[in-house]
């Protein structure tokens, strides 16, 4: 009992050390240059980039999750193509005029970040999350995953090493060794820690927003992918392969329930099959739902990014090489559905929609029960079907006809690259966006007078009070007008307009 709490203590110890480094250095790192920075950013980059493969295979040993060749495209799109969408952006100074409404705008960075890392991701997050805090000026801190604590921080050795021979201040990339729960949520709550970048489990995310912090959290992503009528079954069901296949489905944007039309249903099962996957008889499924989830309401974590071949054999199946995933026809959504669920492994469901209606029924049920707010993929040659989706659908992302775990995060697609998706209010998020750069910057403006404006002076306008008419007057006025009526009735106007300034007069003394 005495070594867990020694450990305890020596996590918090080095969290407070870590942030306290963090902070003198992010105060120097104020005074860098846009050249500076950018210099320093692209060290960082080119040298994460340069050991994605090794990095790769380092994550894969050590938490046993997914496939080295696929993390090695995530730790290349963590740094390269991260590094490629944010290089010419300003980050430092004047950032931004407009001229014509005289409003300058002055990025200035949060500070000290803290970033939690994923066990499904570590080193890919670990590049990405360094990279858009250094080119923003914020220090940042690094909480791994306690399944992924060497290769998360080997990341982070490789990103500090090169940030400093680029001349950057020693400390401004930290990062907590223990795997202390209690360090991690008190890093959330220390007071020099001044934004958080969240991307894990549910309970992580919730204490980040219950920290008192500006906080990024991203919510689950119980991603459905609809193959509509029209669409390139060929080509769909060859993408949804790949993407479901890729890292073993670690990625929260990968799709986890296939829904499809019902008169294209044959030929997409056949086309599922002739690309590796693996249809379940009833026997097959019954078993499989007891691996997926033998708690309901919960996803085994023993299946979470394992193989086809690693699955199989805890449900008893016999499977050859070929096989790449499970799919299950299924007709039923909730928690006690395992196959409903988000699984983060080569494991679909597969539902048939009557129309494209029914279609939108099942997806938002799938959304609702896991994953509104996050990324939605459909695959057509119907572009008003996908805008009608896009419009109707609770979610931030619409990927279409692409591959939506890759897609997503900025592979296949031109959203920005970005190993954090927000997932708006839809999922209890602050942003829908690609969290990047940008999030990491307060801008503050500058604003010039362009507006002339005339301020009176007290007692200028007349109160109620001096406003008060006399009702004697007033009845004295209205048989006059009445008198000057005659017996015709008619008015004469010059006679009632001549009455009427009198008054005016009066009242206005």
């Amino acid at each position: 009992m005495t070594a867990v709490i020694d450990r305890d203590l020596l996590a918090i110890q080095e969290m407070r050390e870590a942030v306290r480094k963090a902070k003198e250095a992010q105060q120097r790192y104020l005074s860098y240059s846009q050249e500076q920075v950018d210099h320093i950013v692209k060290a960082v980059a080119d040298a994460a980039y340069a050991k994605s493969y090794e990095l790769a295979v380092m994550a894969v040993e050590e938490t046993g999750m997914g496939v080295a060749e696929h993390k090695k495209i995530k730790n290349e799109v963590g740094s390269k193509a991260v590094y490629e969408s944010i290089k010419d952006e300003k980050t430092v100074g004047i950032v931004r005029e407009d001229t014509e409404k005289k409003i300058v705008e002055i990025a200035a960075p949060f500070g000290v970040v803290a970033a939690i890392i994923p066990t499904t991701n570590p080193t890919s997050t670990a590049f990405f999350k360094t990279l858009i805090a250094l080119k923003t000026r914020n220090a940042i801190v690094v909480s791994p995953h306690p399944y992924a604590v060497k290769c998360t921080i080997e990341a982070l050795k490789v990103c500090e090493k090169a940030a400093v021979e680029a001349g950057a201040p020693e400390g401004l990339i930290g990062w907590l060794s223990y795997a202390s729960m209690e360090a991690t949520q008190s890093l959330m709550k220390h007071p020099d820690v001044h934004l958080i970048l969240a991307t894990g489990g549910g309970g992580l995310v919730k204490a980040a927003y219950s920290s008192g912090k500006p906080a990024y959290g991203v919510g689950p992503g119980n991603v459905p992918v609809y193959i509509e009528k029209t669409a390139n079954i060929q080509k769909a069901a060859s993408m949804i392969v790949d993407s479901k296949s890729f890292d073993y489905g670690t990625i929260c944007a990968t799709e986890q329930a296939i829904i499809v039309d019902k008169n294209i249903l044959s030929i997409t099962l056949q086309e599922l099959k002739k690309n590796g996957a693996y249809l379940l008889n009833q026997e097959e499924k019954i078993r499989m739902e007891k691996v997926i989830s033998p708690v309901p309401g919960k996803v085994n974590p023993k299946i979470v990014g394992k193989s086809p071949a690693f699955i199989a054999s805890l449900a008893g199946i016999d499977i050859d090489d070929s096989v790449r995933l499970f799919v299950a026809e299924e007709t039923k959504i909730g928690k006690d559905v395992p196959f409903s669920l988000e699984k983060l492994s080569p494991i679909f469901a597969l539902y048939t929609a009557e129309n494209k209606d029914e279609a939108k029924q099942l997806c938002s049920r799938l959304l609702d029960l896991g994953g509104r707010g996050h990324s939605l993929s459909i695959h057509t040659e119907d572009d008003k079907v996908a805008r009608e989706f896009a419009v109707e659908m609770p979610v931030s992302r619409i990927l279409v006809n692409t591959l939506s775990s890759v897609g997503a995060v900025g592979g296949t697609t031109g959203l920005a690259p970005s190993m954090t998706l927000g997932c708006g209010s839809f999922g209890g998020n602050i942003t829908s966006d690609n969290i990047t750069a940008r999030h990491l910057l307060n801008i503050k403006r500058m604003a010039y007078g362009i507006k002339e404006v005339s301020i009176p002076r007290k007692g200028t306008y007349q109160t109620s009070s001096d406003l008060k008419v006399n009702n004697t007057d007033t009845e004295q006025v209205v048989k006059s007008v009445i008198a000057s009526m005659g017996k015709s009735g008619q008015v004469d106007v010059k006679e009632v307009a001549e009455l009427v300034n009198k008054v005016i007069e009066q009242y206005s003394k």
